[in-house]
């Protein structure tokens, strides 16, 4: 299969977290990179904190649960890059930590748009654009989370969506194979970025009790990413764990 003598990934959320040091080094490894996220200076702030390629890097303002918003987002890229060989499905948002019987249905539809509709939209653009250029195929890859395994007291939203997730990584995996897509899915577990920094201070336990927990580099979670993307596509990660080592998963809550 001949590889594409330029390569172009789409990262969602990729203002801040793991969007971010994930789209940060994807440049490093020499990807053109179209930033995603709702925020446009977030974005442009990403961009410009780039030790390096920032020439090959695209802020396009997204808003990944309008199907005409992510349309647009691959539009932009091609009209830029002129292909797309890699989507990282990043974007993500969660509910309130209240009881499952206080969320409000709008609380909920929030997470299931963004976590698992924007997802399946950016998956469909995705396939229409990989499996019409030439070279053809490319790589999609989910973020899963733990929650994709277990959940964490009052995270019935969440859980559900990224439970979901892993259904959508399969059901790509499989009808991709025909147009040369492959397709895996990360499970990260306490990567420090803002949204997971309160870990550190108490969160709650499934026995009721308030404990802080071990976080990791995020840059551990970026460097799996470059290596998911870097493989040709007769090969696939197609789920991989990357945790705090010391973090309560493995063992009885």
């Amino acid at each position: 299969m001949t590889a594409p003598t330029k390569k172009v990934a789409i990262v969602t959320g990729a203002g801040s977290g793991i969007g971010k040091a994930s789209a940060l080094a994807l440049l490093e490894a020499g990807w053109h990179v179209a930033f995603a996220g709702r925020r446009a200076d977030a974005l442009e702030q990403a961009i410009a904190s780039a030790p390096g390629g920032a020439d090959r890097a695209l802020a396009v303002p997204t808003d990944v649960s309008d199907p005409g918003s992510v349309r647009r987002l691959f539009e932009k890229t091609v009209e830029a890059f002129g292909r797309v060989d890699l989507l990282f499905n990043n974007a993500g948002v969660n509910a309130p930590g209240i009881p499952l019987e206080e969320l409000t249905v709008e609380q909920w539809k929030n997470v299931v748009d963004i976590n698992l509709t924007g997802p399946f939209l950016c998956t469909q653009e995705a396939i229409r654009v990989m499996k019409d250029q030439a070279p053809r195929g490319g790589r999609i890859i989910n973020n899963g989370s733990i929650s994709a395994h277990a959940p964490r007291p009052n995270s019935a939203p969440y859980t559900a969506t990224k439970h979901a997730i892993t259904g959508l990584t399969k059901s790509t995996s499989l009808d991709g194979r025909k147009y040369d897509i492959a397709c895996g899915q990360i499970d990260i577990g306490n990567a420090a970025t803002e949204m997971a920094s309160r870990m550190a201070n108490g969160v709650p336990q499934a026995d009721g009790r308030i404990a802080p927990e071990p976080l990791m580099d995020v840059r551990h979670v970026a460097q799996t990413i470059v290596h998911m993307a870097s493989l040709p596509l007769e090969s696939n990660v197609q789920f991989v764990t990357v945790m705090a080592t010391k973090m309560p998963f493995v063992g009885r809550g």
